[in-house]
């Protein structure tokens, strides 16, 4: 059993995962004591000096020894564990259905994108969670080393799968249209404007949440053409005019 905060003896609010450089006070047989500057003196397992096993802590650690440390858990009797390993950002029992998290797309498939959030394993948007409406290909809007904004709409920690939406993130195109066209009329009773103007008005085009992730795409692949030689230029320059070739027939390109 453990606890979620303890109060050190100078007055310093312990959590889990918090970051500490401490100093290696002694060494035994499970493990070692360390000074983590709080005014009390905390403990690493054996098992939890590194990831790979640990015959000897004096392989690891000696008394003297500079250490960085993170809060593993917290016992009732208000004993500090600590781990040389670096937790997770987010553990299993963190990651909740409903929950938005960023991270970075570090591979793309033909049916998605893996989203690196922080946990055990990648997220996965699948290529129809990535946006309203149809694009060709993942490509068309992220590229690896983006940084991306999901929400978790599915996890199972018994099949290590982690399933994101970065569309449910985005307004619905009917709910964008549904604002501009009441918008549109609690301006046209105010009367203020000629039946003209009004008129043209009508006709503006307004994107839909899905032309205007691809513009954000053409304008990301347009600046890399312009700033990239050789074959990563020759690939954005044939990604541009992709892009240009699927918003042709619904956005005026400039």
């Amino acid at each position: 059993m453990s606890i979620q905060t303890v109060i050190a003896p100078d007055g310093t609010e312990i959590q889990r995962k918090m970051r500490f450089v401490g100093k290696v006070l002694k060494t035994t047989t499970a493990g070692a004591i360390v000074d983590i500057g709080v005014g009390k003196p905390a403990v690493v397992h054996i098992s939890q000096l590194r990831e790979e096993p640990v015959k000897k802590v004096e392989d690891v650690v000696n008394v003297g020894d500079e250490v960085e440390v993170w809060v593993r858990r917290m016992t009732p009797k208000g004993i500090v564990e600590l781990t040389m390993i670096k937790p997770l950002d987010l553990e299993w029992r963190e990651i909740k259905t409903g929950m938005t998290v960023k991270g970075k797309v570090e591979r793309i498939e033909k049916y998605g994108v893996f989203v690196n959030i922080g946990a055990e394993v990648p997220g996965l948007v699948h290529i129809s969670e990535m946006t309203h409406g149809f694009i060709r290909s993942p490509r068309d809007l992220v590229k690896e080393g983006d940084e991306v904004e999901a929400q978790v709409i599915a996890v199972s920690r018994r099949k290590r799968q982690i399933k994101l939406s970065m569309k449910a993130l985005e307004p619905k195109p009917e709910e964008v249209m549904r604002e501009v066209n009441n918008g549109g009329r609690r301006k046209s009773r105010k009367g203020s404007r000629s039946s003209e103007s009004a008129a043209q008005e009508s006709q503006e085009y307004v994107p839909t949440a899905m032309e205007m992730a691809l513009m954000e795409a053409l304008r990301q692949a347009r600046a890399e053409m312009e700033t990239s030689s050789g074959k990563a230029q020759a690939a954005a320059r044939k990604r541009v005019k992709e892009l240009e070739a699927l918003l042709s027939k619904r956005v005026p390109l400039n």
